[in-house]
């Protein structure tokens, strides 16, 4: 693409859709044209932008009209409408809801991972979940070594990941706790201030709930690889932004606790905190507006051959949605391939 690309933010005024337009901002992603669209509700809202404001428009079918590039983050439902609109339009999208994750003919990309899968996208790019990215982002330089096969995942989960309301429904239940009042739950099934909900969306046949099988199913996708074993338990804790993780992995060969944070120094994206004896290690509070996934407690399962324990923190919102959107776009762009195959 010769020309700067006009970029439209779908879903604006959401956690993620303002972030987008952060992240879009503070990495001086070359836009010709950055377009804030939400829902009728929202139009005309104000937002922040390179120092001015942008104002917010309604989304309609021909939005897309003009448009090079479009950053998805307003709901499945809206994705599966607009998406197909956008591209027919000769707009790519990139997504951030699960529409169209495990949809075989479209990418679902992590750029420190697999970002060769741009390659053949037909318009529309899937953004994984955001526990699935700060995973894979520090599994894939280990799987690289010494072959992954197998990953037991306990996840910590802020409540940004659910939106604004969550954010909103934590600081009220504190308040209301603190000054003996009697909290009503209304974004989560159970209190979420001081403490913990083993239930992310909705259960399934199995007995998991769907977020747990996003990790299983959408890992398998971005690390290529069908013959890797995933099983997870997602918890909802109060925190409000920045997931966190323990993972324990089985490999086919030996890799020391050494070797691993040698890998995951290197490796892009990822900074290694480690240091027990002085009692560093990832917390959400540090990652909370960081890029990068941290990653500490790197030491062996002494339980079978091959296996190690990590502890992964990211934010969620930044590295977990927004910023690997833009991430994308980014690749395209210097790719040549921000465009809609004819």
């Amino acid at each position: 693409m010769s020309k700067n690309p006009r970029v439209a933010v779908v879903g604006a005024t959401g956690a993620v859709g303002r972030e987008m337009l952060k992240t879009l901002e503070e990495r001086n992603f070359p836009a010709s044209e950055v377009v804030a669209f939400a829902s009728a509700k929202s139009a005309g809202v104000k937002l922040p932008f390179m120092g001015g404001e942008l104002t917010v428009r309604e989304l309609k079918e021909d939005s897309f009209i003009g448009f090079d590039l479009a950053l998805f983050s307003a709901g499945g439902a809206t994705s599966e409408k607009f998406a197909p609109l956008a591209a027919k339009a000769g707009c790519v999208v990139v997504d951030n809801s699960s529409a169209w994750r495990m949809d075989p003919g479209t990418p679902l990309v992590v750029p420190e991972v697999n970002p060769d899968d741009l390659s053949w996208h037909k318009g529309i790019i899937a953004n994984p979940n955001c526990s699935t990215i700060q995973m894979v982002v520090a599994l894939k330089p280990l799987h690289d070594e010494a072959t992954i096969k197998r990953v037991v995942v306990s996840t910590y989960q802020a409540v940004s990941g659910t939106g604004q309301k969550a954010i909103a429904e934590l600081e009220a239940q504190v308040s209301q706790l603190f000054n003996g009042l009697e909290v009503e739950p209304k974004v989560y099934p159970h209190q979420i201030a001081f403490n913990c909900l083993p239930q992310i969306d909705v259960f399934l046949e199995n007995g998991y709930t769907k977020e747990e099988m996003k990790m299983v199913l959408e890992t398998k996708k971005i690390m290529g690889d069908d013959s890797i074993q995933v099983t997870a338990t997602t918890v909802r804790v109060p925190v409000f932004y920045g997931h966190s993780e323990s993972l324990n992995v089985e490999f086919e060969q030996d890799l020391s606790p050494d070797e691993a944070r040698m890998l995951l120094s290197r490796a892009p994206g990822v900074t290694v905190v480690d240091f027990p004896e002085k009692k560093a290690y990832p917390m959400a509070i540090d990652a909370a507006g960081q890029d990068d996934v941290f990653v500490g407690r790197i030491r062996r399962d002494e339980t079978i051959a091959h296996g190690l324990n990590l502890w992964v923190v990211a934010d969620n919102i930044r590295k977990g949605a927004a910023l690997n959107a833009v991430q994308i776009a980014e690749v395209l762009l210097k790719r040549n391939i921000l465009r809609v195959p004819k």
